[in-house]
């Protein structure tokens, strides 16, 4: 486990050591906000770019930003042609400028030539809409959790809704203005996903865990360049539905990235600055028997373990408020966030 994730030093490449994608990137890409019409709202700077800070109209700043495509290539190279799992909810989804460019963000990644399939909660729209029907939302270890059976039934109906319903669609059209094409599911369409009642489903209502994965829905809708958005609400055999953490759709993955509403997993909980860069599976879950992984961050690390056990290569929890994290994660060697590896 460690605590910083390394930064490549500028010595010869033989004397580099293995960064963390594999790849001999000797220089950080950093993106951050600008005003730049060019660039699609983004300035991209990297260390390499001198000190002074060049206005985004000379000829300097063009140049750094053609440079930071550059020094992207080899991240852009090592993820062609691959797929990369994005799950995307909560606190992270509120802001509509931040969906926005997550959403940008995404389409970029596809663009280059990845293979994203975007697989998305909805909580705080679920909760709106809760509200209305005079259900109150609660939560147990990050899961949501119903009491009476009744609203059970109440609850479930609207999860359904606006999940597989609002939320997909306005995904799928934000996917559209961006400038792709994407197509929206759920894991009852053709099958993706068929799910079984929670082991502690006495507690929590209608939360499933899935049981099967035929991903064949998906291969065309990829091998067809749109981007799969698929909503965690699946079926059992008898046609009930559950609310589900879907990370399972991740069979087949090169990565698996959590965009969450923390920073990661930290090493002590009250301090902020202790994140745990790197870790790998034996080592996260060592950090759940000691208790020092709890509450919501239970579900995020264990659907990380599950997918590398079903063959992701890795799994990232990253801060999905951050603007660009998801660019940050996958085409820089720092990364953002905490990387889980088998």
């Amino acid at each position: 486990m460690r605590l910083t994730k390394p930064h490549p030093p500028r010595a010869a490449a033989s004397s580099t050591p293995t960064p963390k994608h594999g790849l001999n990137a000797n220089r950080v890409v950093a993106l951050t906000p600008s005003a730049s019409s060019r660039s699609g709202g983004l300035r991209v700077s990297a260390a390499s770019v001198a000190a002074a800070q060049p206005t985004a109209a000379s000829p300097a700043a063009a140049l750094s930003r053609v440079d930071v495509l550059s020094e992207a290539l080899p991240f852009i190279q090592r993820f062609k042609g691959k797929t990369v799992v994005i799950k995307y909810g909560g606190a992270a989804m509120k802001s509509p400028e931040l969906q926005a460019s997550v959403i940008r963000d995404l389409v970029l990644l596809s663009c280059v030539g990845l293979r994203p399939v975007l697989v998305h909660g909805g909580g705080p729209e679920i909760n709106s809409w809760l509200a209305r029907v005079g259900v109150e939302p609660q939560f147990r270890n990050g899961l949501r959790v119903t009491d009476a059976v009744t609203m059970e039934v109440v609850e479930m109906e609207v999860v359904e809704m606006v999940l597989a319903g609002k939320v997909n669609k306005q995904l799928v059209s934000l996917i559209s203005l961006a400038g792709t094409t994407a197509v929206g599911l759920c894991g009852k369409d053709a099958r993706l996903l068929t799910a079984r009642p929670s082991p502690d489903a006495a507690s929590l209502g209608f939360v499933g865990e899935v049981t099967r994965v035929d991903p064949a829905v998906l291969h065309p809708i990829i091998a067809s360049g749109h981007i799969p958005v698929i909503a965690t609400v699946a079926a059992d055999d008898a046609g009930q539905a559950y609310n589900i953490n879907a990370d399972t759709a991740a069979v087949g993955a090169e990565k698996l990235l959590l965009l969450t509403d923390v920073s990661g997993i930290l090493a002590d909980r009250d301090d902020p600055g202790s994140l745990v860069r790197e870790a790998d599976v034996a080592g996260v879950r060592r950090m759940v028997a000691e208790g020092k992984v709890g509450g919501g961050m239970i579900p995020k690390v264990e659907c990380c373990v599950r997918a590398i056990a079903q063959g992701v290569r890795t799994a990232s929890i990253i801060d999905g408020r951050v603007p660009h994290s998801l660019l940050l994660e996958i085409l820089t060697d720092e990364g953002t966030g905490t990387m889980i590896t088998g």
